[in-house]
């Protein structure tokens, strides 16, 4: 059942304690697939901070009530009013009670993949953020958090494995073949965290000491035979649970943590309380089917919904406006991780790069939201970029305002005194005001305020007085219901470069140093006078991306070139080739818009040149220097009547200069990087894959025809999936013969998999060529495609919207419309999926003319459909809104 009726919007300001608290759950169930009985019996008492005695009402969504009781005894008809969306009785015992209710739901059917459902022939679970409701009628709000007992009964042979939360406390078997299971979860938890998974799985596990010396199971399901590709996953959550508690003092605090691997599920993962529940693709790694990419993310991932487990589940968020109270945090706490196990500064860029492609452009369009917004219709459309990314952005300045010692004590004084609560952003933000004696009440303006802020930075060079005058302001344009903004507080890490590269000293006016080299601007404008300054200083700003602000200053082409070169902060030497081939790029497109010819940047090829020669760099960072902005990149910077086929050509144009000028030392960086050794994903390794893999598609930028010949004869000998998929993806680029050659070689080998047949499809479906879209319609119809499976469409029909900027956006309209088509085609069954696929739409104002016509009559028709789902009704009804 799909919920279609006008969304009522949620208010921040109208929050309110809950009326009825909630102590145990018991929950017994009978898995079947199609009428499974869910028996659920809650022990609840009135709330004394919502103050009088008032009627029970419990959610639902989409329900079918057996029976209902209070203390053991029936409760007549007249009593209550029940609904398939709601269960309300109106004159409850005011005083403490135990309410049983017995539902039945339809696993099999629940193909919105919420609730409890059936999937390839397993059971699961998945009740964040409003899941709970479609198993049984509960108050399902984070701030009612209880101790759950889950009892569950099956056919063994149809699911001999059965897992809940908590620490398994009996088991055994029953008659006619059937058997039980009993898990309990001592710690309180909100019924979004609740998990349950029965079915057919194999599993591996392993053993884990905690530095108090308790001993922990630990278990990988995954599909039977499909064992030995869930190593990888092991290993991370080793780590990383090892990590938490050296970085945060953070220890694991269940006898079992449990990771099942489903493949069919709308999320990348969940932190289910002691039973987290994956996306198989974020778990299953071996080096013939996973490449380099699949491993970092597997242990991101892992190790993002392990530290759940103390921000989001010890201490989970008070209401859904809180949601980056655990997700930014956790999401700042998973990068900190990878940097301590990978390299820092390469991890670094790679945020940032995914930060301005995608939360950026959220900023600036008809999607913009606060990092905490304060109206909701529907919660599920708000798992975003800017709760998630730049949620973590703020933490990270946080870190960088009060330095890491504070920081850790803030974050010790967190856990102390929330343990066990559902928090709000206040109570978190006040712990670090505490200890370190900063006034934030200003810096809370970055969860209140949407936008990317703009800070521009000027400055003047004295010789005769031998000062360096910084004039800095900053602007934060207007976002949907927020015209008008005020001043952020922003961290900004600063340096001053010598002509020669070296740093010089920041002694300010009044002869104080600038603390840790952070500038924070805290007005719309101010100015900053360093003195002592013996040579016109190049300014390095924002170092590190020190805050989510897109800088403007007034630094010239010799200045970038010197810092691309020199500067001692390596974030700031790929920011100085970035700002230079955007720079270039910005420039061309307008050119080549005009029927002129695209221009080359010499000094721009010579950096590059530069860093590719420096053997002290590492290959990781060097691939990442050589790699142009991408198309988002350059669309976002020109902003308006933007002309994707230009972006395009532009950028291609400058490709193909430099595989034709770097040629020779492209050349010999690839054969100095070719490896005979066996497969390895550590960071070095995969550093070294990147570097030569970026080679060899620059050279074949070039489009000679040896160059082609290179990439055919990697594919055919690659050993391992990273190099033959970078060679796969350089030929689609190419319409040579050898493009569908290796296409039909690739799905041969590997079509039995569906998570590999998976990257066959994104690589079709993001290939910028004309001949694309008709290629995706055709393979909507392949025997290895399927519209209920979230991976195969989003693999596909949402790597063709997402990724695939000049024919998503065709000048007619085209990709426009199949997409709509597809939404319309994928609502009823499964609303989260259609939605996201929508915000694909999320840029058509910034289009040029005839294209924005084209976008929004597609919005306007997706709009108009009977039966729309609030999910995605909420965001067509967004984009397309005047502000």
């Amino acid at each position: 059942m799909m919920r279609t009726e006008e969304p009522r919007p949620i208010r921040l300001s109208e929050y309110r304690p809950p009326d009825w608290l909630v102590e145990t759950v018991d929950l017994d169930f009978k898995l079947h697939p199609t009428q499974t009985p869910v028996r659920a019996t809650l022990k609840l008492k009135p709330n004394p901070a919502a103050g009088a005695p008032a009627p029970l009402v419990l959610d639902g969504e989409g329900l079918t009530l057996v029976s209902l009781r209070i203390d053991g005894e029936a409760l007549p008809g007249d009593r209550y009013l029940a609904t398939p969306d709601g269960l309300t009785i109106a004159q409850p015992p005011n005083r403490p009670f135990t309410l049983e209710i017995e539902t039945l739901v339809d696993p099999k059917g629940n193909t919105q993949l919420s609730g409890l459902y059936q999937s390839s022939g397993n059971f699961c679970t998945q009740c964040e953020a409003e899941g709970f409701r479609r198993i049984t009628y509960f108050p399902d709000r984070p701030d009612v958090m209880a101790v759950y007992t889950t009892r569950i009964e099956a056919d063994r042979a149809e699911a001999p494995v059965l897992l809940a939360n908590g620490n398994l406390r009996e088991a055994g078997e029953l008659p006619g073949g059937r058997h039980f299971a009993v898990w309990h979860d001592p710690w309180p938890k909100p019924a979004y965290l609740f998990a349950l998974v029965g079915g057919r799985l194999g599993h591996i596990e392993d053993t884990f000491v905690t530095r108090s010396g308790r001993k922990v199971v630990l278990r990988i399901y995954v599909e039977p035979g499909k064992e030995a590709r869930a190593t990888y996953a092991m290993d991370s959550l080793k780590r990383s649970m090892r990590w938490d508690e050296q970085a945060f003092g953070r220890e694991y605090d269940l006898d079992i943590f449990m990771v099942v691997a489903v493949s069919d599920f709308n999320m990348g993962a969940m932190e289910n309380k002691g039973l987290n529940v994956f996306n198989d693709k974020y778990v299953l790694a071996s080096p013939e089917t996973a490449a380099d990419g699949d491993y970092l993310a597997i242990e991101s991932i892992i190790a993002h919904e392990y530290f759940h487990n103390w921000t989001g589940n010890r201490i989970t968020c008070r209401d859904w406006f809180q949601l980056c109270l655990k997700e930014g945090l956790t999401v700042y706490r998973d990068q900190e991780f990878t940097s301590d196990e990978r390299s820092r500064v390469v991890t670094r860029i790679g945020d940032v790069r995914g930060l301005r492609a995608h939360q950026f452009v959220e900023d600036a369009g008809p999607l913009a939201h606060p990092v905490r917004p304060e109206v909701y219709s529907e919660i599920n459309n708000f798992y975003t970029t800017t709760v998630y990314e730049k949620g973590a952005e703020v933490i990270r300045m946080l870190h960088t305002l009060i330095g890491a010692e504070q920081f850790r004590k803030g974050m010790d004084l967190y856990f102390e005194r929330h343990d066990g609560e559902a928090a709000t952003v206040e109570q978190f933000v006040k712990c670090f005001a505490e200890v370190s004696g900063r006034d934030l009440s200003q810096f809370m303006r970055w969860y209140s305020q949407a936008g990317t802020p703009e800070v521009i930075a000027t400055g003047h060079y004295d010789a005769a007085a031998k000062t360096y005058r910084l004039d800095m302001a900053q602007v934060l344009p207007p976002t949907p219901n927020q015209p008008v903004k005020e001043p952020m507080v922003i961290p900004l890490a600063t340096g001053l470069l010598g002509r020669d590269g070296r740093e010089l000293p920041m002694t300010l006016a009044n002869g104080q140093s600038v603390e840790r080299g952070v500038i924070v601007l805290d007005k719309a404008a101010q100015s900053f006078t360093f003195t002592g300054v013996n040579e016109r200083p190049t300014l390095s700003a924002n170092r590190n991306f020190s805050a989510p602000v897109k800088l403007i200053a007034n630094l010239t082409p010799d200045d970038l070139r010197l810092m691309a070169a020199r500067d001692g902060d390596p974030f700031n030497r790929w920011q100085a080739v970035q700002t230079l081939a955007t720079r270039l790029l910005v420039g061309n497109v307008a050119r080549l818009r005009a029927g002129q010819d695209p221009e080359l940047d010499e000094g721009l090829l010579d950096a590059l040149a530069a860093i590719l020669a420096d053997q002290s760099l590492e290959p990781a960072f060097v691939a990442e220097a050589l790699a142009p902005p991408s198309e988002a990149d350059i669309a976002r910077e020109i902003g308006r009547d933007v002309d994707p086929d230009a972006i395009f050509r532009a950028r291609a144009a400058l490709r193909t200069l430099m595989g034709l000028h770097l040629n020779a030392a492209l050349t010999k960086t690839y054969d100095s990087l070719v490896d005979r050794k066996p497969y390895s994903p550590d960071a070095d390794s995969a550093g070294r894959r990147l570097l030569k893999n970026v080679c060899l598609d620059l050279l074949a930028a070039t489009q000679e025809s040896h160059t082609i010949r290179l990439v055919a004869t990697q594919y055919k000998s690659a050993d391992n999936m990273t190099d033959r998929m970078a060679a796969l993806a350089t030929l689609t680029l190419h319409d040579v013969p050898e493009r569908q050659a290796a296409l039909d070689d690739f799905y041969e080998r590997y079509k039995s998999d569906p998570l590999i047949i998976d990257k066959w499809f994104v690589l079709q479906a993001t290939t910028p060529d004309p001949k694309t879209l008709d290629r995706v319609k055709a393979l909507t119809g392949h025997a290895a495609f399927s519209m209920t499976n979230p991976n195969r469409v989003r693999s596909l029909i949402g790597s063709f919207a997402q990724g695939n900027p000049t024919q998503f956006n065709r000048a007619d309209g085209a990709g426009y419309e199949f997409v709509a088509d597809k939404i319309l085609a994928l609502d009823p069954a499964n609303p989260q999926v259609a939605s996201r696929m929508t915000t694909a739409f999320r840029t058509w104002r910034a289009l040029e003319a005839g294209r924005r016509e084209r976008a929004q009559a597609a919005l306007k028709r997706i709009s108009s459909a009977p039966q729309l789902s609030r999910d995605v009704g909420d965001i067509v009804q967004r984009a397309l809104a005047e502000n």
